[in-house]
């Protein structure tokens, strides 16, 4: 059993579990039972943090139902081992040197020393974030639900887009609250850090506290942190002004309100984009141009160690430095003043080209089996699902039952990793000592 095994085949479990208790009657708003492949397709969903659902959260699942999904997001959002091992520290026991390997592996961390403090680390900043976001979010809730609705709807949207889980008890996700600046900039700050990064609030954190107290040392930040916060920020500035050139005269998006509003309504989309999966205007109504910018913002993604998928922010920094030093005619790809790894570029387009082949393997595959539906549709659907998003153009509930099971398939394979579930299946690679001659080759 090696470390990537343990890893996929533990979220296969909590999906499996999760599962059979939204099959229960007590899970469903009608008190019977639920059907295997809406349980398993939510469950799927709620782990793997995405938020596609095919039927309303609000009102298909009772209470039971949607604190299962929240606990689900929870332990998709922190990950399978972060989960396991915090666990296994409340208990007071030591983990051997393969669950070690494991927590490595699982939050991409260069060595095995002080696991057991970064995962209590992880979970400080994590309730810390929730609990804000609840208090912030409870004044536009108690206001027009009153306290015990209004604090459940604080606590479930807190929770699910600090994981960028993107499930939501309304019918129409946020539509109702896409004027409301504390609701939307609220959710958008714990979308935002909950896909940056842990690293990189930690390092928010200790340039803060020093600051604070007055220290003399400075603090040098790492490249995680340079390159997830310059990228996110580019990212963010670019979507927000795309979407609002855009879908500025799409009446049935941006088009009936003031300029304000459709700056806020440009902010939101740019950000939920990122993995989020929350929506403040209907997908289903927006111009192509904004659908294929949605779609190349959800497939970057969020950043490495945050709660987000895609294909990170970080990989995409990597190749484009590649292409710049390409066209300067440099044999070193730099950032930051600082040399890439040459295993660090290899694998950067190992993930890319592992992720395409998913999405167009699953773009493929539903074409075929619901061909009566557009293929702008249906490659939103696919890369939604594989870079953990959640948003949808309206299909996800109407597709055949081939279709759902594609994404649920797809979803998995979105949240493990293309690379960490080829290792499971192959095993972890072993370095050859063989060196072999080099020789030119055409390229381009």
């Amino acid at each position: 059993m090696t470390a990537a095994r343990t890893i996929c085949l533990g979220f296969l479990t909590v999906i499996l579990a999760g599962t059979i208790l939204l099959m229960m009657p007590f899970s469903t708003s009608n008190g019977t039972w639920n059907d295997p492949i809406v349980a398993l397709f939510t469950s799927t969903s709620a782990v793997c943090v995405t938020g596609l659902a095919v039927v309303d959260t609000g009102t298909d699942f009772s209470f039971w139902g949607q604190l299962f999904i929240l606990m689900l997001a929870q332990i998709g959002g922190l990950g399978y081992m972060t989960t396991t091992t915090f666990l296994i520290l409340l208990i007071g026991r030591r983990f051997d040197l393969r669950h070690k390997v494991a927590i490595q592996q699982a939050l991409d961390r260069p060595g095995m020393s002080g696991s057991s403090q970064i995962i209590r680390s992880i979970i400080a900043t994590t309730l810390i974030f929730e609990i804000t976001g609840i208090f912030l979010l409870l004044p536009a809730f108690v206001k027009d639900f009153g306290w015990n609705q209004g604090i459940w709807l604080a606590i479930f949207h807190s929770i699910s887009a600090w994981n960028n889980a993107g499930f939501s008890l309304f019918k129409d996700s946020l539509m109702g609250y896409q004027n409301s600046g504390l609701v939307v900039f609220t959710i958008s700050g714990l979308i935002i850090f909950g896909g940056i990064g842990y690293q990189v609030i930690l390092d928010i954190y200790i340039w803060l506290r020093n600051r604070l107290l007055r220290k003399t040392n400075a603090l040098v930040f790492s490249l995680d942190f340079k390159v997830a916060t310059s990228t996110t920020l580019i990212l963010l500035i670019l979507g927000t002004i795309a979407f609002f050139c855009i879908e500025i005269r799409n009446t049935n998006t941006f088009g009936n309100f003031n300029l304000p509003d459709d700056l806020l309504l440009a902010w939101f989309q740019s950000v939920t984009t990122r993995t989020a999966g929350f929506n403040s205007i209907d997908i289903g109504q927006m111009t192509d141009a904004g659908l294929f910018i949605t779609i190349a913002m959800m497939f970057i993604g969020a950043s490495p160690g945050g709660t987000g998928g895609g294909i990170k922010t970080t990989t995409l920094r990597v190749l484009t430095s590649c292409t710049r030093a390409i066209l300067q005619g440099k044999e070193e790809v730099l950032l930051y003043d600082r040399k890439i790894a040459i295993s660090l570029i290899l694998k950067a387009i190992g993930v890319v080209f592992g992720s395409l082949a998913t999405v167009i393997a699953g773009t493929i595959l539903i074409s075929i089996t619901d061909p009566k539906l557009e293929f702008i549709q249906i490659l939103f659907e696919v890369v939604s699902a594989f870079a953990t998003v959640g948003l949808s153009t309206g299909i996800t509930g109407t597709v055949s039952m081939a279709a759902k099971i594609i994404l649920i398939i797809t979803m998995y394979i979105g949240r493990v990793g293309v690379l960490l579930l080829m290792s499971a299946m192959l095993g972890d690679p072993r370095p050859s000592r063989v060196h072999y001659p080099e020789e030119n080759l055409l390229v381009g």
